[in-house]
């Protein structure tokens, strides 16, 4: 018998060097409100969801990003389109890697965070 879960992915924790520059620079692509919580025993800041029990969350904390910034990539999606959030992200300083790559749920295109991290902008597609 094999599983499958309705999110495969369930969390993610994103390793920044500096957690209010991390916050900074994933607030400007994202338009997140990002808030520091410093009431466990690490900083933090928590990715915004609409519900912490049915859909897939994280935060981002203090900390080295993996292999020199070449471990796994999260995806994350954009408020708007790829165009105007790949703008943002250069502006923040983070890096685009890729062109815009088509699929048929969306868009998403590869970019670094200022620390190296690698994530992918996810526009998806709009409804017809």
């Amino acid at each position: 018998m094999s599983f499958t879960p309705e999110h495969a992915l369930v969390w993610v924790e994103i390793p920044v060097r500096d957690l209010d520059r991390g916050m900074a620079f994933y607030s400007k692509v994202f338009d997140y409100d990002l808030q520091k919580d410093e009431s466990g025993p690490n900083p933090m800041a928590m990715l915004p969801v609409t519900s912490m029990e049915s859909g897939v969350a994280g935060h981002l904390y203090p900390g080295e990003p993996a292999n020199g910034g070449n471990g796994p990539t999260f995806h994350l999606q954009v408020p708007d389109t790829l165009e105007a959030a790949g703008e943002r992200c250069t502006a923040a300083g983070g890096r685009l890697v890729s062109d815009p790559i088509p699929m048929p749920f969306g868009r998403f295109q590869y970019a670094t965070d200022p620390d190296g991290n690698s994530m992918g902008l996810f526009e998806p597609a709009k409804a017809a």
